[in-house]
C-alpha cells in the first residue's frame, strides 16, 4: 500500500533501471542513399520503468535484482546482433525497439510505465503505456 497522507492524494511510485548493450542494425524502408539504409553500430541504453505498489513490509516496489533477471533474456536476444535479425525487429528504429521491448519484459506485481531507447548520446525515444 502507497503511503498516505489524509487530503492528499496517493503516491504513485516508479522504479526504472538502465541497461546497455551493443548492436548493429539497418533501417530498410528509408530513402535511398539514407545514412541509416547502410548497417551501422549503436551502444544503447533502455530505462525500463515499472510503477506499482510500495510493499508495506520491505519497502519496495519490486527488488531491482528482478527486473534485472526481467531483462537478461533480451539482453540475450539484441547484445552484439544485427538487429534486423531479430524476431519482430526486421524495422528497428528506436521507436520500435521500445515497443518491442516494452512487450516482453514482465514482472508480476507491476507494470511497466515507460521504456526509453537512447542509441547516441543525444538521440532518444520514450514509449508510455496509454493513459500514463
Amino acid at each position: 500500500m502507497e503511503p498516505v497522507t489524509p487530503g492528499k492524494p496517493p503516491l504513485i511510485t516508479e522504479i526504472s533501471r538502465e541497461f546497455t548493450f551493443e548492436a548493429a542494425h539497418r533501417l530498410p524502408h528509408v530513402p535511398p542513399g539514407h545514412k541509416c539504409s547502410r548497417v551501422h553500430g549503436h551502444s544503447y541504453r533502455i530505462e525500463v520503468t515499472l510503477r506499482g505498489p510500495v510493499d508495506p513490509k520491505l519497502g519496495w516496489v519490486v527488488d531491482f535484482a528482478e527486473l534485472t533477471a526481467a531483462w537478461q533474456p533480451l539482453q540475450a536476444q539484441l547484445d552484439h546482433r544485427l538487429l534486423n535479425e531479430v524476431p519482430g525487429l526486421e524495422n528497428p528504429t528506436s521507436e520500435l525497439l521500445a515497443a518491442w521491448v516494452f512487450e516482453r519484459i514482465h514482472i508480476p506485481g507491476t507494470q511497466v510505465s515507460k521504456v526509453r531507447v537512447a542509441e547516441t548520446c543525444t538521440s532518444s525515444c520514450t514509449v508510455f503505456a496509454a493513459g500514463t
